[in-house]
C-alpha cells in the first residue's frame, strides 16, 4: 500500500482497521486512486464490491473504472465508489418485500479485509446492509461481535493494565487426528460408510463425572 498512497493515507487506513475510525473523503480518494493504479498494473479492467449475503454464496456488483467529467469519459475510480455502492436489497434473502424507496441495500468497504484480484476484476470486500440498517450478510454481524468482544475485554483487562486499549479476537480450528489400522478400519462399517465413529465404547477420558457438573451442591456435613 505504501507504494501507491502517501504515508498519511496509510496511517488513516491503519487507524480505521485498528480502532474503527472513519476514513475521510480525501483519504478515500487517495486510497481509491492507489488501488486502481495497482489493479490496472495487473491487467484489471473492472471492480466489484464483493460481499456474502444470506444465500450461502458470495455476490458481486461489477462496474468499470469509468466516470464522466466535462462530458468526456474518464478512467477514474473515486473514493465514493470505493466506500459505498447500492445493490438491490430486496433481491436477497431477508431483504423482504419493501416499499420502492426502501428496497435499496448498501455495501460498505471493510478496510480490515484486503482487496484482491480475481481474473480481470478488483474485488473489494464489503459488508451488506439494508436501507433500514439491518444486516443482510454474514460479515456485518461478525464485525459487530468482534467490536463487542473488544469493548468488553478491554474493560476487564484495564483492571490489571490501564494501558490496554484494544483486544483482537482470533479464531483457530481445533484439530485431532486418529490413526486406525487398515484391518481394524475395514472391520468397522461405521468408519467405512460414515467416515466417523457411530458406535463403540466411550474413551477413557470421556468425562465420566459429567452428570455432576450441574448437580445440587451439598455441604460436607450432610454427606454421610
Amino acid at each position: 500500500m505504501k507504494r501507491y498512497v502517501s504515508s498519511g493515507a496509510v496511517k488513516v487506513v491503519l487507524a480505521a482497521i485498528e480502532t474503527g475510525e472513519k476514513i475521510d473523503p480525501v483519504t478515500a480518494d487517495a486510497v481509491a486512486a492507489g488501488m486502481k493504479a495497482w489493479a490496472i498494473e495487473k491487467g484489471v479492467t473492472h471492480y466489484t464490491h464483493w460481499f456474502q449475503p444470506l444465500t450461502d454464496a458470495t455476490a458481486e456488483k461489477h462496474d468499470a473504472f469509468f466516470d464522466v467529467e466535462d462530458g468526456k469519459a474518464m478512467e477514474k475510480f473515486k473514493g465514493s465508489a470505493l466506500v459505498q455502492q447500492e445493490p438491490d436489497a430486496s433481491s436477497f434473502p431477508n431483504g423482504g418485500i419493501r416499499s420502492t424507496f426502501e428496497a435499496r441495500g448498501y455495501t460498505a468497504w471493510d478496510p480490515s479485509s484486503p482487496a484482491f484480484i480475481m481474473g480481470g476484476t478488483l474485488c473489494i470486500p464489503t459488508i451488506f446492509v439494508s436501507y433500514t440498517s439491518e444486516s443482510l450478510d454474514y460479515k456485518a454481524p461478525l464485525l459487530k461481535s468482534l467490536a463487542a468482544v473488544d469493548k468488553a475485554a478491554v474493560e476487564i483487562c484495564q483492571f490489571f493494565d490501564k494501558d490496554v486499549s484494544k483486544v483482537t479476537a482470533t479464531l483457530g480450528p481445533e484439530q485431532e487426528y486418529f490413526l486406525v489400522d487398515s484391518a481394524l478400519y475395514n472391520a468397522r462399517p461405521d468408519l467405512v460408510m460414515a467416515g466417523r465413529s457411530v458406535f463403540g465404547h466411550s474413551p477413557s477420558r470421556g468425562q465420566q463425572l459429567e452428570d455432576h457438573y450441574f448437580a445440587l451442591f451439598l455441604p460436607a456435613s450432610m454427606i454421610s
